[in-house]
């Protein structure tokens, strides 16, 4: 596939129906044409030749990648707006000189206004009509023809000037949103600094791949992920995760592309070559999440086509059935038809949706939420329960010392010269609760599999591990009572002893996130009726940590299957998203209706989910839900909007009080209010 930037893509409904004319071309069945991103993409065997004509009878173009096109929009626009500024001052001159002068120099300037406004949609209408196409410029042509052929030249005038006025707006709706993504896109560097041979060299980021050696000064962004191999810095890591606080790195620590070095300089061994980088696969599924359709634009397109049509009808029997049958007057009511006929425009109807949609993706992407589609955004709005891994999401899913309790005064430093060597999750928790004290030399040391070690030191004994490594021993009652105490609380118990005593219990837990009862409560806050975690871990571990944080109800004990079929089971009852860690429960974030992953730029977190938190925290969810359903709110009131102010203006025909300017008006009324509530979404606070 090919793709291509295109500009002068005047309106949502327009734009549907430019792809509609490309689909017919031959292998243009998989073209496609996004209005919100202002992009085609067509098969590389489609006439492109063919296609560029079919823009063009819309004032679109493709983009050819030079400032000759952007100085040609540029232009463009400050044309449509000087041609509606002169439209404007010939319709009041014509205003004044009918009440003062003279009636049909009054008429030359209504239709001049009527022309300079009006002749782009007098062209394409007039276009359609030869080939039996009715969408709004047929109607409008139509109308300006009604217009002026029963002499109402004034409101001819008025009815083009607001039409041109109202495509102008639309148009700069959706570029106001369209410019907030280019923005966020600009984040991607451009170039880098390579050393080979002790030299520096300027390289694209293109052509950067792995294993180059890359120095980025302060101030300067990061090209592409790897690891830092000399200096020290903090940076900023807000292209990826959406935190603004810096990161201090050091030499063997990873850093990603996007990111800004605060200070200092990093010699960076590159891991990814750009295209493979996580910042260029949040970018790429941040722009591919914008022309993904909804459930709800997919009604909305499909309901545009059958709209039209059913106005043209409506307006035929308002110009007919009177005269005929109720004695009405043919120009009066023809008069109104053409009224209706302008009502039928169904562009604030068709914007309704995907400024919204693609404010609330970007504003959640700035955020450090990757949402891949327009379609999980409206999902996360109507979601009602989020079912939650336990491990390295509520929890840290590092082992910490909750508690302990010596019986020996050498207990910690003992523990600590026994595990000081080991990498086990369980002896790094040791070994930093001993942190200060130093370590005694060990003897002799022995790994019981699954249950310990056994060490001598200065001629001592010792066994460290758990209660199945101290099966043979008898333990006084008061240490039998401590060990079932923190079994009781949920903790794993780790026990020094020699062969005569214990020495002391360490109770070892999963450290619980400092954000996560705060998570839980603004997700009550924000809507979510229940919360649920599911775990492996065993009962008592999994009622400790859904107390503390305050999730509604909680399974323990769960093997990957299990917990895929209890988020089955609750899908069949609620809408139901899952929150993981993007690796281990890949199954049941697949099986969820919505699948959240938290991962802080992994590859896995990004390919798994349907969002990701690229923060290594839930800290965002709940803005992210509060936004979601802003957006669903929006669509809806749009929605109302668009068809309410229509319906009232059809309404008015009744009485016989439709007129052609406030036909207009109520389409143009509509377009502003959809436009500017969208726009809402993306200047709301965090």
């Amino acid at each position: 596939m090919n793709e291509y930037k295109v500009k002068g893509l005047t309106c949502a409904n327009c734009t549907r129906e430019l792809q509609d004319e490309i689909n017919k071309l031959p292998s243009g069945e998989s073209a496609s044409l996004s209005y919100n991103t202002g992009k085609l993409k067509v098969d590389r065997s489609v006439d492109i030749n063919k296609v560029k004509k079919i823009l063009s009878s819309d004032g679109a173009f493709i983009e050819d990648g030079n400032d000759d096109h952007h100085d040609h929009q540029h232009q463009s626009g400050i044309n449509w707006i000087a041609l509606l500024s002169i439209s404007a001052l010939f319709y009041v001159a014509g205003f004044i000189t009918e009440n003062f002068l003279n009636e049909y120099i009054a008429i030359g300037m209504f239709l001049a206004a009527t022309v300079l406004s009006g002749y782009q949609t007098f062209l394409k209408g007039l276009k359609n009509l030869s080939k039996f196409k009715f969408n709004i410029e047929t109607l409008m042509t139509i109308a300006l023809i009604g217009a002026l052929g029963i002499g109402e030249w004034k409101e001819g005038a008025l009815v083009a000037i607001l039409f041109g006025l109202n495509e102008y707006l639309e148009g700069l709706g959706m570029q106001k949103a369209r410019k907030s993504m280019e923005k966020l896109l600009e984040i991607a560097p451009k170039e880098a600094t390579v050393i080979e041979n002790n030299e520096e060299r300027i390289v694209s980021i293109s052509s950067l791949g792995v294993d180059h050696i890359v120095l980025v000064r302060a101030g300067e962004k990061i090209p592409s992920d790897g690891i830092v191999i000399e200096g020290k810095s903090s940076v900023n890591e807000a292209a990826i995760t959406g935190e603004a606080m810096p990161v201090e790195k050091a030499i063997n620590e990873p850093v990603f592309g996007g990111s800004i070095n605060n200070e200092g300089i990093l010699k960076i061994k590159i891991t990814k070559a750009y295209e493979d980088s996580s910042l260029a696969k949040i970018l790429h599924l941040v722009e591919e999440a914008q022309e993904t359709k909804t459930p709800t634009e997919l009604f909305i397109n499909k309901f545009a086509k059958y709209y039209t049509p059913l106005i043209m009808i409506i307006a035929a029997f308002v110009m007919l059935i009177p005269p005929l049958l109720l004695d009405g007057s043919w120009g009066d009511w023809f008069y109104q038809g053409l009224a209706v006929l302008i009502v039928g425009c169904p562009c604030a109807l068709v914007l309704s949706s995907p400024i919204a949609i693609v404010s609330g993706i970007t504003k959640n992407a700035r955020n450090g939420i990757l949402i891949k589609g327009g379609v999980f955004l409206e999902q996360l709005g109507k979601v009602t329960t989020i079912a939650f891994d336990k491990t390295g999401t509520l929890t840290k899913g590092e082992p910490y010392v909750e508690d302990y309790i010596e019986y020996h005064p050498g207990f910690l430093q003992i523990a600590a010269s026994i595990e000081k060597n080991s990498t086990h999750p369980i002896a790094k928790a040791i070994i930093k609760k001993a942190k200060g004290l130093s370590y005694l030399p060990v003897e002799e040391l022995k790994t019981v599999t699954g249950s310990g070690l056994v060490a001598q030191i200065e001629g001592v004994t010792y066994f460290l591990g758990n209660e199945s490594h101290m099966k043979d021993f008898t333990f006084q009652q008061n240490v039998m009572e401590q060990i079932e105490q923190y079994k009781e609380r949920g903790m794993t118990i780790v026990i020094l002893a020699t062969d005569e005593d214990a020495l002391g219990i360490m109770g070892i837990s999963d450290e619980i996130r400092e954000e996560s009862i705060n998570v839980i409560k603004n997700l009550h806050a924000a809507g979510i009726q229940h919360t649920v975690m599911l775990t492996g871990d065993h009962e008592k571990t999994a009622e400790k940590v859904a107390g503390k944080v305050g999730v509604k109800s909680y399974f323990a004990s769960l093997l990957p299957d299990q917990k895929v079929a209890k988020i089955k089971e609750l899908s069949n009852r609620e809408k139901v998203a899952m929150v993981g860690d993007g690796i281990n429960d890949a199954p049941a974030l697949a099986t969820a209706d919505l699948g959240i992953a938290m991962g802080k730029g992994t590859d896995s977190a990004i390919e798994t989910a349907d969002i990701v938190l690229m923060q290594n925290h839930l800290g965002k969810l709940p803005n992210a839900i509060k936004s979601a359903k802003k957006v669903n709110s929006i669509i809806k009131l749009n929605i109302a909007l668009a068809l309410g102010l229509k319906l009232i203006a059809l309404l008015l025909t009744i009485p016989g009080l439709l007129t052609l300017w406030i036909a207009i008006l109520s389409d143009m009324g509509a377009t502003i209010l959809v436009t500017l509530i969208s726009l809402t979404v993306l200047y709301e606070k965090k």
